[in-house]
């Protein structure tokens, strides 16, 4: 869909106002479109909904595009990582006129009299053109899943690695495992209490190995006064034998062979696909120099600690470093500028503060052949809905 020039130019126009009340809309967005459409919230993950972490990602999202509306091909990048998420939780192209039409009822609610008809029919035009860029997308997405909706899955091993966090491995009943790539995630789908709303949640995969199953991890989410529902359901009431529900494969965080020393960061459960790329590595014969860094919280708390031990054994040039916080170790921009070739690819996986305060550090140092990938938990604050 091709936006007018009046349109484009009036979207423009409201830069100024998302900047100031964006927030504000997509909250009365989101609130609106729930309670009209309490379907939905089988889709929507309703912790980022409680912590405002959506909101602020759609907020991001609607400015970003008013920012590029002259070049929405400059945001494709973004779109393919929130595609990604759109295709794993099962988001259809008919969910997009139901999210238009509160949008702009959004903007009409909070802008009141601002929000003249000649401002809402160019953001109607505007959205038709964004959401016909994530369609795109994704229509090609669920071509190539390598299974359909959500598919049944028996756990056929949960074991503790690390204090809080749990490897599943589960089997399918029904479909066939693809190859999995390094730094993928899977989607499950669980229902924590009866008559409840169905809950979904992304968790990066393993290991590249299937043979013995997919295997997962999952850590119990309990910081800062928050009770993960999915994550303590799945520690406490999961078990071997149990069935759950995953969607296919997906993702756009993904090892790549190359030719530049490799450095593999992460901190807590952010290890979980930076394991399986260490694994992907060493399995395609990948001689490039590895700097491997991890933060723990403490040893009890360092997952997978001999499998990636054991691993970088087998590298033939491997260093690795492990900070533990409660030592008072810290991974500092000293540390980083020291330690990691200016030519690296960077892998890089977290919480969304480690994230933000890592590749914070590697864009200051300006190092034009520095390649920094990244892997955040939640939505992606640049641009995500």
């Amino acid at each position: 869909m091709m936006l007018s020039e009046a349109s484009r130019e009036i979207v423009k126009a409201t830069v100024p106002v998302l900047e100031a009340h964006g927030t504000e809309i997509t909250r009365v967005f989101y609130r609106n479109m729930f309670a009209d459409h309490p379907e939905l919230l089988d889709i929507f993950n309703q912790a980022n909904q409680s912590q405002g972490r959506q909101q602020t990602a759609l907020a991001a999202t609607v400015l970003a595009a008013a920012k590029h509306i002259d070049r929405l091909e400059d945001l494709l990048p973004e779109v393919v990582h929130i595609a990604h998420k759109h295709r794993a939780l099962q988001v259809k192209p008919e969910h997009y006129p139901i999210v238009g039409e509160y949008l702009l009822g959004a903007i009409k609610e909070v802008l009141g009299e601002a929000a003249t008809p000649e401002i809402l029919a160019a953001w109607g035009e505007a959205y038709g053109a964004i959401a016909g860029v994530f369609t795109g997308v994704e229509k090609e997405m669920y071509q190539q899943a390598a299974w359909p909706d959500f598919a049944e899955f028996t756990v056929t091993g949960k074991r503790q690695t690390g204090s809080d966090i749990v490897e599943f491995t589960v089997s399918p009943l029904a479909v066939k495992l693809p190859e999995i790539q390094a730094g993928q995630y899977i989607t499950v789908q669980v229902r924590p209490q009866p008559g409840a709303h169905l809950a979904l949640r992304h968790y990066s995969i393993c290991s590249t190995d299937t043979a013995g199953g997919l295997k997962f991890a999952v850590k119990r989410d309990n910081g800062n006064g928050h009770c993960g529902v999915v994550s303590n359901y799945l520690h406490d009431r999961i078990a071997v034998g149990d069935v759950l529900k995953l969607s296919a494969p997906a993702g756009d965080f993904l090892w790549q062979n190359g030719q530049n020393p490799v450095v593999f960061l992460s901190a807590g459960v952010g290890i979980t696909p930076i394991l399986a790329m260490l694994q992907a590595q060493l399995a395609a014969d990948d001689a490039r120099e590895i700097i491997w860094v991890h933060a723990a919280a403490d040893e009890a708390a360092q997952a997978f600690k001999e499998e990636s031990a054991a691993l970088l054994d087998q590298a033939r040039h491997a260093v690795s470093h492990v900070f533990y916080s409660r030592k008072g170790e810290r991974i500092t921009q000293e540390w980083l500028k020291e330690n990691t070739p200016e030519n690296a690819t960077v892998y890089l996986c977290g919480s969304m503060a480690f994230m933000d305060s890592m590749a914070g550090i590697f864009e200051s140092f300006a190092r034009p052949q520095q390649t920094v990938c990244f892997e955040p938990f939640g939505p992606k604050m640049s641009v995500a809905v």
